[in-house]
């Protein structure tokens, strides 16, 4: 099996930083992609950003610029430096692993961290 967990939410003020860090543990042999989802209340899940095992970035348009998605691939982390945070980032963040299996692979989520940014 394969866990993934996430840590680092909490309170920030607008303006200010978090950083959310997430590991990937059990039976693996490679991830693939590795990335941070968020839900706000009311809404649904909706990428923030992705980042493969060479690097390559996706972020969502709302976080260009003020997020920082980074990798440890030797440790199955990632990590997501939120800086110059706003109220509407206020969500639970769903860390995803895209765990390789053969000729195919599978998606194991987090639990969440939920990050509240006040005004």
């Amino acid at each position: 099996q394969v866990q993934v967990v996430e840590s680092g939410g909490g309170l920030a003020q607008a303006g200010g930083s978090l950083r959310l860090s997430c590991v990937a543990s059990g039976s693996i042999f490679s991830i693939n992609r590795m990335g941070w989802y968020r839900q706000a209340p009311g809404k649904q899940r909706e990428l923030v950003a992705t980042i493969t095992s060479g690097g390559s970035t996706n972020y969502a348009d709302s976080v260009k610029g003020r997020f920082t998605i980074s990798r440890d691939n030797a440790k199955n982390t990632v990590y997501l430096q939120m800086n110059s945070l706003k109220p509407e980032d206020t969500a639970d963040y769903y860390c995803a692993a895209e765990v390789s299996r053969g000729s195919s692979s599978m998606y194991y989520w987090g639990k969440g961290t939920l990050v509240t940014v006040s005004s």
